[in-house]
């Protein structure tokens, strides 16, 4: 069994990644009903949490039925994210995540997300803050290092381990990569291998299949593994890669009904969440994921992303139904 804390996890936990405009609570709510393990909030600035900026506050946002579930927070002051540490707490999760790995230039060229890779001590410094903030569990996603020159992550899981953090997720790229070129998981299986790591080691990078979630983890021997971009119009990875973990089978595809139900369902969330334009307008980044790979799509893409009336993106859902009536949809 797997735990963070006192959060049980199972045998081999799959983790949701926080991904920015992404991970919003309409999207994890498909991904928790297809089997997503352990979810993660957007992450939120901290300077904009101190602000009372209504974005990072809206990400705040959690429900029950989303449980175990962590607030991720990221920032460049010690001080602020150990303010808003506080704050995230009392608005319920489960635990709380600092994110040491997000690559972006807004983020990282403001001394936040991977770049404390840069500055191990200050890295170490904040993470104590926020221990020292909170009542509950908190855990660390990063990258391997800055460059291919600092691939510092074994010195970090062993630093941020001895100042109380109580899982670590490592994405398997430099901040330099990017997300770039294969994910390197023999660094993430030697931080787990390290007979001084007694957390949680979670692996991310590259998973898009059940077969590749197996060998990963027959392979590298992490006790479980974060889904990011192949969760993006597919939240059906989950229960998948769980069934063939077990049976060493696959569970049939989604047909065009379930994309289509799953579709209207996060939409419909997405408009109770964040109002008729705003969830309309937020939901056309996934039309294309939950379609992907229908023949002469594209100008049901084009009119699902130009319209904003609900009932008409009904009808042209309703119209999808009718023309691919039939058709087997790629696995």
């Amino acid at each position: 069994m797997v735990k963070i804390g006192n959060i049980e996890l199972g045998s081999f936990p799959l983790l949701l990644a926080p991904m920015e405009d992404v991970s919003d609570p309409p999207f994890r709510a498909v991904c928790k009903a297809n089997g997503a393990d352990l979810m993660y909030t957007e992450f939120i600035s901290s300077e904009g949490l101190i602000r009372d900026a209504a974005k990072s506050v809206q990400k705040l946002d959690i429900f029950e039925y989303e449980r175990p579930i962590g607030i991720q927070l990221f920032g460049s002051s010690i001080e602020t994210m150990a303010a808003c540490a506080e704050i995230a707490t009392k608005a319920g999760p489960n635990l709380i995540d600092i994110n040491y790995g997000c690559p972006v230039k807004q983020v990282a060229c403001k001394g936040a997300g991977a770049a404390l890779l840069q500055d191990i001590p200050k890295m170490v410094s904040m993470t104590k803050a926020v221990v020292d903030a909170t009542h509950l569990p908190v855990t660390v996603k990063t990258r391997l290092g800055w460059d291919d020159s600092t691939k510092n992550i074994e010195e970090v899981a062993e630093r941020l381990q001895d100042i109380g953090i109580q899982a670590l997720t490592i994405h398997g790229r430099t901040r330099v990569q990017m997300y770039k070129g294969a994910a390197d998981w023999e660094l993430i299986s030697k931080v787990k291998n390290n007979p001084r790591i007694k957390i949680p080691i979670f692996g991310n990078g590259d998973i898009d299949s059940p077969e590749k979630a197996k060998e990963y983890r027959d392979r590298y021997e992490v006790d479980g593994i974060m889904i990011g971009r192949a969760s993006i119009g597919y939240p059906w990875i989950f229960n998948e890669i769980k069934h063939y973990l077990v049976t060493g089978e696959h569970l049939a595809p989604p047909t065009l009904q379930q994309r289509l139900q799953v579709c209207l369902d996060h939409l419909d969330f997405s408009i109770r969440w964040k109002g008729n334009h705003g969830g309309i307008v937020e939901m056309r980044r996934h039309y294309a994921n939950y379609f992907r790979g229908m023949d002469h799509f594209k100008p049901f893409r084009t009119r699902l992303v130009t319209t904003y009336e609900f009932e008409e993106i009904k009808e042209i859902l309703n119209e999808i139904s009718a023309h691919y009536a039939g058709e087997p949809l790629p696995a």
